[in-house]
């Protein structure tokens, strides 16, 4: 089973996206913080990680540095209400496969998406 890390602080969202992704036989992982996400991706093996830009402590631009300097290889797909042009060409440049506005993107495409990278 492909397990899939959510990385984000609005609890409502990252619930939303465990429901969907555990429908469609994903096993997941949540955490609210960068910090947490990183100390786990050290830990445990994960096939994506779904991850939200603003959060406390460590944000998301601070865990995709992070993972950049690691030479991550897991895909790293952003979801965040952050909708600047310029915030989604820093988090692709900072090796983020995908980036969705929340706001702008219905669960579904997320799902279709994950499936497609993970070719499930």
């Amino acid at each position: 089973m492909k397990k899939i890390l959510i990385v984000d602080d609005e609890k409502p969202m990252a619930r939303a996206l465990e429901l969907k992704l555990q429908h469609s036989g994903f096993e997941t992982k949540i955490v609210n913080e960068g910090t947490e996400a990183l100390n786990l991706m050290e830990k445990d093996k994960f096939n994506l990680v779904l991850l939200d830009l603003m959060m406390p402590n460590l944000d998301g631009f601070k865990v995709l540095e992070a993972l950049q300097k690691k030479k991550n290889t897991v895909p790293i797909v952003v979801t965040s209400n952050l909708s600047q042009l310029e915030d989604e060409k820093r988090a692709l440049a900072l090796g983020a496969e995908h980036y969705f506005v929340k706001s702008n993107t219905p669960l579904s495409t997320i799902i279709d998406y994950v499936k497609k990278i993970l070719k499930v």
